[in-house]
């Protein structure tokens, strides 16, 4: 199944619910920073990922943006940020 770079951003009000989204995309992330890491997954990870995000925000109060980065795209990063490239992937 073809993976997706995608780049997510959230705003959360509650420091609990924050320490566990962010938690939460430890086991996604391939770059990015605190609250806007990069993520590289399947269609069907991202449907689960959105599923659990209904379940762990307060949709009320809390962000959170999931945009679809374009690899035709070209990126730049300034100062220490980076960004995810390899031409394969694999999870052990």
């Amino acid at each position: 199944m073809a993976r997706t770079l995608y780049f997510i951003a959230y705003d959360i009000s509650c420091p609990k619910r924050l320490a566990k989204v962010g938690r939460y995309f430890l086991s996604y992330r391939v770059a990015g920073q605190k609250s806007v890491p990069e993520i590289w997954v399947t269609p069907a990870e991202l449907a689960h990922i959105q599923r659990d995000m209904q379940h762990l925000l307060d949709t009320g109060v809390d962000r959170l943006h999931i945009i679809a980065l374009d690899p035709r795209q070209q990126r730049h990063c300034l100062g220490q940020a980076n960004t995810f490239h390899t031409p394969f992937f694999s999870v052990v």
